[in-house]
């Protein structure tokens, strides 16, 4: 029989959060496959280390860090065809994905090129998104609120149109983006309201109020959580989990 290819979120960081469905199947799994850059190593497989059978095979699978499209679909094809191998072997493989594996995740990938040839589950975990706003407890929405969620490295015509037709965003790819960012958002009305959390729920946590945000460095995994006319929420600025 043809093995389960498995998309399974990890979470944002804190190996604790990932669902009970997740620990499981990676506790029994006997293949793992996971992404791993030039940035962040193999971040979800970090994550997902303390839940992973400890006889399973590991495949690591190089993704290209690149504006071009070309290389990292190359390699997304190549890893389907790696993958493909063990399903047709009948055995199972797990997927890592940071976070959700729908949302902005790399497993949307995957899902059309392994899809015709064997099953595939996806087993969600919880997004960054949230993540982000449960540390620094604030909502992402209230009452009938509209959220969007934004990808920073949008152009400068798009964010500001966005941003200027909702009172509540969410900001996420910071990254690099982070300066044109907040000189958007003051423009717009929604820095006096906004909030940085970088690296939610990993020891490199930090939460801080975009006003007083003055690091020198700018982490890809940061979120900016921003309002226009909304009380602003209680928020405790600093790191620490």
């Amino acid at each position: 029989m043809t093995g389960i290819l498995y998309l399974v979120g990890v979470g944002p960081g804190d190996p604790e959060l990932l669902t009970l469905k997740a620990a499981r199947l990676l506790g029994a799994i006997p293949v793992i496959a996971y992404p791993t850059t030039g940035e962040d190593a193999a971040l979800a497989l970090e994550i997902a280390t303390p839940h992973l059978n400890a006889a399973a095979e590991r495949l690591p699978i190089a993704i290209p860090m690149a504006v071009e499209r070309g290389p990292a679909q190359a390699a997304y094809d190549g890893a389907a065809a790696a993958i493909l191998v063990h399903l047709r072997a009948g055995r199972d493989v797990a997927w890592l994905c940071e976070g959700d594996p729908l949302f902005y995740g790399s497993a949307m990938y995957l899902v059309a090129r392994v899809g015709p040839h064997a099953p595939v589950e996806i087993v969600p975990g919880i997004t960054s998104l949230t993540a982000a706003a449960a540390v620094a407890g604030r909502p992402l929405a209230a009452r009938n609120e509209m959220l969007k969620v934004l990808p920073a490295p949008l152009d400068d015509a798009t964010l500001r149109t966005e941003l200027s037709a909702t009172p509540v965003a969410a900001i996420i790819k910071v990254g690099r983006h982070f300066d044109r960012i907040r000189t958007l958002l003051a423009e717009t009305g929604h820095a006096e309201g906004a909030v940085v959390v970088e690296h939610a729920t990993t020891t490199r946590q930090r939460i801080t109020r975009l006003a007083d945000f003055a690091h020198e460095e700018r982490p890809y995994f940061s979120t900016i959580l921003c309002y226009r006319g909304t009380e602003a929420w209680g928020v405790t600025a600093g790191a620490g989990r």
